[in-house]
């Protein structure tokens, strides 16, 4: 297996290559910019594509797993994130990438820094790749614990 890549990935680098690494870089785009339509280009439609952590639990459907997103992006305080740390297995028509992502969340006075082991697959959908499962779990119990007392969620 090869070593783990560590140069995060954001979405700061624009690319619409047919490749892996491209679709991780527009769902990181997406994500940072807060951009609903992105993000839905990101993922499969239809009720196949799923959701798996522990702040919004398991969420099935392209149109609940939106609700999930909507609220963050609609939220008034900023957030960042960035995948590092991970490989990717690239299976066919599917792909796997597994890592964790580092961030930050503020709202009003408090600035949470988050910690999250993250798997993303992703599956070959007409001439895209496109998101069909996350699974992510924080880290460390009292992060989880002071995201969810601080109400940002």
């Amino acid at each position: 297996m090869a070593a783990p890549i560590q140069e995060a990935i954001d979405g700061g680098l624009a690319s619409e290559a047919d490749e892996p690494i491209a679709a991780l870089h527009r769902f990181y785009r997406a994500l940072n910019t807060r951009d609903l339509a992105a993000m839905e280009a990101a993922w499969e439609a239809g009720e196949d594509p799923s959701m798996d952590n522990p702040l919004g639990g398991i969420t099935r459907g392209w149109p609940y797993i939106r609700q999930g997103y909507e609220t963050p992006f609609a939220a008034r305080g900023s957030f960042h994130f960035e995948f590092y740390d991970y490989t990717l297995h690239v299976i066919g028509e599917v792909f796997l990438a597994v890592g964790r992502e580092h961030g930050h969340i503020e709202a009003g006075e408090v600035r949470l820094p988050l910690a999250i082991r993250t798997t993303r697959f992703f599956r070959r959908h007409g001439d895209a790749w496109r998101q069909f499962h996350h699974h992510g779990s924080i880290e460390r119990p009292e992060m989880l614990k002071a995201y969810l007392e601080a109400g940002v969620a």
